[in-house]
């Protein structure tokens, strides 16, 4: 298959293994496995996958571990963590994990790094207490971690597998301006979740590039843009696909939680006709159509944000749908050209 790499913008995936209804974890992480390799064939430049703690629909709360097996599998395209929660671990363990997977998949791995627990207070407690994860600041556990990355000679502790230049490219994960301005004052590249929070990503994009000090890690702004796409044959059926996340997400504001349900049950759902405004309000981030509006859709994004590179992200209930997404996608590539 051809190549995105000649793309303006180039297109990559972020994918949080989700758990639909009537699937499974193991079937989940499969998925993931097959979408890769996918992605890799299709010319995507980049394929992360998320930390989640104690959330029965999102099967990827390993990061370090699904990275490697992908990287494993797949024959040219980066993988990484999309990203690591840093409060999470031990910045020495985090580098030594990610450190390993650079050397054995070397100029491959990427590792972004975000601040949010990841999932219920229950089990974010059980995977590190609440006094360890706040004992330093976000901002001196960054410097932590990129000390081990790139060790001082005389270091008292090194991330061994990281010597000899066996480190990731490190992105620093965001949804506000507070995080864009980290990034443009550390010098990092950065990615915004525009599918978390649409409304921020282009004050957030500009404050990242008004904050930019160049640094080792990045000589120039370097801007990512992660955002939720549903891709169909026509507006219509992607539409319809699209009802389940729909559904999703309006559940979730009322404070119900439900896995992914299918488009057909989604369909079917009994909404009060007063609700319809607040519906389209939670899921005006989604982005859903044929090929020709989904164009239009990402171009107003490149537009608004100037990013560097599109990261996609698929919430259907179907895998054979998601895929035909991302096929789609792929195909509108040399239509995206970078925003002002």
């Amino acid at each position: 298959m051809r190549s995105l790499q000649g793309a303006a913008v180039p297109l990559s995936v972020l994918d949080t293994s989700p758990v639909v209804e009537g699937s499974t974890p193991r079937q989940a992480l499969h998925n993931t496995v097959d979408l890769a390799l996918l992605a890799d064939a299709l010319g995507y430049r980049r394929y992360w996958v998320p930390e989640h703690h104690g959330m029965r629909g999102v099967a990827g709360s390993a990061p370090a571990v699904l990275v490697g097996h992908l990287a494993s599998v797949t024959r040219r395209i980066r993988v990484g963590a999309g990203g690591v929660l840093l409060p999470n671990h031990a910045p020495l363990v985090v580098a030594e994990q990610f450190g390993t997977l650079a050397a054995l998949h070397p100029d491959r791995i990427d590792l972004g790094l975000g601040r949010a627990p990841g999932g219920p207070r229950a089990a974010v407690d059980a995977v590190r207490p609440e006094r360890e994860r706040t004992a330093k600041t976000f901002r001196e556990q960054l410097d932590e971690l990129r000390s081990y990355l790139d060790p001082a000679e005389d270091a008292r502790v090194k991330a061994i597998p990281v010597i000899g230049g066996n480190a990731p490219q490190v992105w620093l994960l965001g949804s506000s301006t507070t995080s864009a301005a980290l990034a443009g004052e550390l010098g990092l590249p950065y990615a915004f979740a525009h599918h978390l929070n649409p409304g921020t990503a282009g004050e957030a994009t500009r404050t990242y590039r008004e904050r930019f000090r160049p640094s080792d890690l990045a000589a120039t702004p370097t801007t990512l843009v992660s955002v939720s796409v549903v891709a169909a044959a026509d507006d219509e059926r992607a539409h319809w696909l699209a009802g389940s996340i729909r559904l999703k997400v309006f559940c979730r504001a009322r404070g119900s939680r439900i896995l992914l349900p299918s488009p057909e049950d989604a369909a079917a759902y009994p909404y009060p006709d007063g609700d319809r405004a607040e519906i389209t309000a939670h899921s005006r981030g989604v982005l859903t159509g044929g090929p020709e509006t989904v164009s239009e859709h990402l171009r107003a994004v490149l537009a608004e944000t100037g990013a560097d590179e599109i990261m996609v992200t698929t919430p259907v209930h179907d895998h054979a749908d998601r895929r035909r997404s991302y096929e789609l996608v792929s195909s509108i590539a040399p239509g995206l050209t970078p925003g002002p």
